[in-house]
């Protein structure tokens, strides 16, 4: 299985090649070519002390709006109104939440500092997005992503709240939906998502899916719900 090394230049060798999901190694973290990986279906995925690692899963975990389902015990929960949900207000804070807040099963995070640093970029350019989810004051749950075109590439959500990430993944889908970015990249398996109704894609599937979402015109943000 090939793993190649990236130099200066915004390229990536072909997605093909990663037999694994593991494709290519180095490059940079740069604006250019975060965009440019996302739009062929390539994201980067390391833990700190590593070299970059840029991964095109097969098969890919995706979410359409015709999938799209609610759990009802979590329909109660949106219909309490013990949550407030904003987007685009406290991406800084969403991001170092993710990056700090432990999860059950995992014994580290693979948002390094630099990670941070990139996709606030990308925020400040109109394209990464957050998702707030507020207990009277308190941040108590978050998610954030990439938006270009009519794909949205999640990246990473948080919760120091029962459901708060869930109520704020809901609205965002339904907000999306109401923009008509109809492609949500969820990467690889979880439960959490596939009880929501993402399936896995043969990574041909995705790709064609994928290049016919970004060829649409990008909502920059900020971003705000309806």
């Amino acid at each position: 299985m090939p793993v190649y090394l990236l130099g200066p230049e915004i390229v990536f060798p072909p997605i093909e090649e990663a037999e694994s999901g593991l494709l290519a190694v180095g490059g940079d973290l740069s604006p250019e070519r975060l965009l440019r990986a996302y739009a062929l279906g390539i994201f980067p995925w390391y833990s700190e002390g590593e070299p970059i690692l840029w991964h095109s899963p097969d098969p890919r975990f995706v979410l359409t709006r015709d999938r799209f389902r609610v759990p009802r015990s979590l329909r109660r929960a949106i219909r309490s109104g013990r949550y407030r949900v904003t987007m685009d207000e406290a991406f800084a804070d969403v991001i170092e939440a993710c990056g700090s807040v432990p999860r059950a099963g995992q014994d580290g995070t693979w948002i390094t500092e630099a990670m941070k640093e990139a996709y606030t970029e990308l925020h400040h350019m109109g394209f990464a997005h957050s998702v707030e989810v507020w207990r009277e004051a308190d941040l108590v749950g978050g998610l954030y992503g990439v938006s270009i075109g009519a794909a949205y590439f999640g990246e990473s959500m948080f919760a120091r709240a029962s459901d708060a990430s869930k109520v704020g993944f809901v609205a965002l889908m339904e907000q999306l939906d109401r923009w008509r970015i109809t492609l949500t990249d969820c990467q690889v398996y979880t439960p959490h998502l596939a009880r929501f109704g993402a399936a896995a894609w043969p990574r041909e599937r995705y790709l064609q899916a994928l290049e016919k979402a970004v060829a649409k015109p990008s909502r920059r943000g900020p971003w705000r719900f309806d």
